[in-house]
């Protein structure tokens, strides 16, 4: 348990932060997964989505979400 009252609010912030970045790195998963599946216009278009907000928002690295991306390209590409 926190001790201090600092402590107490980071501890609820993170709790908070830990819900979100699992549901933006939940909609990345399903999305990238949905395109490599069946590469079209649209399904890569929403991976990229959701690959720059999960970027934005520091749940993976920019050069993870580059890489994905050129990846994704790529599959577009055959």
């Amino acid at each position: 348990m926190p001790i201090t009252k600092q402590a107490a609010k980071k501890l609820r912030h993170d709790r908070v932060r830990s819900v979100q970045n699992a549901h933006i790195k939940k909609t990345l998963t399903t999305s990238v997964k949905k395109a490599r599946k069946a590469p079209s216009e649209k399904t890569i278009s929403l991976a990229y989505q959701a690959v720059d907000r999960a970027a934005k928002h520091h749940s993976i690295h920019k050069n993870t979400a580059a890489r994905l991306k050129s990846r994704l390209a790529k599959l577009l590409k055959r």
